[in-house]
């Protein structure tokens, strides 16, 4: 089992997209372990279906793109369904085009995927203008239409899973434009863990009082300390104008600094929570 694998025990583990999708890849990266998939086809049916212990012991939920940045949606998510981080990894996004067998890249007259896919694969697409671009909900999904409609002439991005699992070809590998692409996902259940001594990270969120300065002295009391800021990212308050709060994620050497960190940021911030202790991830 994973190094990081805190108390989550896997099972059903719900993932965002389909089998075949990146997030599958990374939950059966982090467990090493046999686990059901979930499919969900949003994040918000992921975050609904990990909160409730009749259909998942948890779930897998991308968070940042090295790229494209946050997904500032799945922050306000945490923290609306009230789920706890277990533990986090990191995936190497590798895209690749994939159609029926026998078929070559002449033969292609439209490519289907998500639109972050085809936005990751532009440079390779701008060599095939003739060829119609086609957005879909999921990269996984796109293969196995190709696949359940014996769709000719029809080409879906998707990870190298997705062609094993569906029966396609590669007729084009690693077609990304940017190959160190990496996305981060977090490990999510119902409760917190209990922390462990190996931890070195943390999530959290919090508030300011709107004043002055008081966000700089929150974080120069951690720089005090230490304690390194790898995260932060501003959220509206919602119904109080220009007022926000914080998601935080920080690093420290041991759980006494964390300790003291966060005795340093309660004496700023006029709420706090604390999402997740856990060990960093490891790259796949």
């Amino acid at each position: 089992m994973n190094e990081n694998v805190e108390t989550l025990t896997a099972h059903k583990i719900a993932i965002q997209g389909y089998e075949g999708s990146f997030h599958q890849i990374a939950a059966e990266g982090y467990f090493h372990e046999s686990i059901d998939i979930i499919p969900c086809p949003s994040f918000s049916d992921l975050a609904y279906k990990c909160s409730d212990a009749a259909i998942t012991d948890g779930g897998v939920m991308a968070i940042e793109n090295s790229i494209a940045g946050s997904i500032l949606s799945n922050y306000q998510l945490l923290q609306g369904a009230d789920l706890f981080i277990k533990g986090e990894i990191y995936l190497q996004i590798s895209q690749h085009l994939m159609a029926l067998p026998g078929q070559t890249i002449n033969d292609i007259v439209e490519v289907r995927s998500h639109p972050m896919a085809i936005y990751q694969c532009r440079q390779y697409l701008k060599n095939y203008p003739n060829m119609k671009l086609v957005e879909a909900e999921d990269t996984a999904l796109s293969a196995k239409q190709v696949r359940d409609n014996n769709l000719v002439g029809v080409a879906a991005i998707a990870s190298k899973k997705a062609s094993e699992l569906y029966g396609l070809e590669i007729i084009a590998p690693n077609i990304e434009t940017v190959h160190n692409n990496y996305t981060r996902f977090l490990i999510l259940g119902r409760q917190a863990n209990d922390v462990d001594e190996s931890a070195n990270k943390a999530s959290l969120y919090f508030g300011v009082n709107h004043e002055p300065g008081s966000l700089a002295k929150a974080l120069t009391a951690l720089a005090e300390i230490n304690v390194n800021v790898s995260k932060i990212q501003s959220f509206p308050v919602i119904k109080k104008e220009w007022e926000y709060y914080f998601h935080l994620d920080v690093e420290f050497e041991n759980l006494e600094q964390y300790e003291q960190g966060l005795e340093a940021l309660k004496k700023y911030s006029n709420k706090l929570r604390v999402l997740g202790v856990y060990k960093k991830g490891i790259t796949l």
